[in-house]
């Protein structure tokens, strides 16, 4: 029978037993807790719907318990995490573009609804405008106005440089406020591709 005491003991090199809760894990645990809301603000307006965003924030939650011990403890961990899930929803979104023959371009079409111009401003007229954004300005706008980054952060959880974040900001204000003010009705996403 084996010594308890030498199975105890972790050999040097060896990753502790997963199983056996770590000081660390609580306190990321916690972290990573009070991001989850700001994860699925931001999966929603990536993705424009409310089920595909839960998926989205669980398998970001799932990727970044399982990369804990490559996140720095103080550092920004919502930059962190925002990063994962917008690496699984543009994952996501390249697969369903190989299971589909369908233009992207006209999808976006048939499933946006018209905002109710006539009507006072709702929230939902703001979804529906965030929606008919090319994604790239979409994305920008969500991390910079809504979530509250940084340009530089934004542009490094983007993976481009500051002035084409700044661009792509910019852009989508003047683009958000001509939809909101009723100036267009649908904006032309197919030629902001590069943008």
């Amino acid at each position: 029978m084996p010594d308890a005491t030498a199975s105890s003991a972790n050999p040097a090199g060896e990753r502790p037993d997963p199983s056996i809760p770590r000081p660390e894990d609580e306190a990321f645990r916690r972290e990573l807790l009070t991001v989850l809301p700001h994860l699925r603000a931001f999966a929603r307006g990536l993705s424009g719907r409310p089920d595909f965003a839960d998926d989205l924030v669980q398998e970001a939650a799932i990727k970044a318990w399982t990369a804990r011990d490559r996140y720095t403890a103080g550092t920004n961990m919502r930059a962190w995490t925002f990063a994962i899930l917008r690496n699984h929803y543009l994952s996501e979104l390249r697969k369903s573009k190989r299971q589909t023959d369908l233009d992207e371009g006209a999808v976006e079409r048939m499933l946006v609804m018209e905002a109710d111009q006539e009507g006072p401003l709702h929230l939902g007229d703001m979804e529906t405008a965030l929606q008919k954004l090319a994604p790239e300005r979409r994305e920008a706008v969500l991390l910079v106005g809504a979530s509250g980054f940084s340009y530089e952060e934004a542009a490094e959880i983007a993976g481009c440089p500051i002035g084409t974040m700044k661009s792509r900001v910019a852009r989508a204000r003047a683009d958000l406020a001509r939809m909101l003010n009723g100036e267009a009705e649908l904006l032309d996403v197919t030629d902001r591709r590069g943008s």
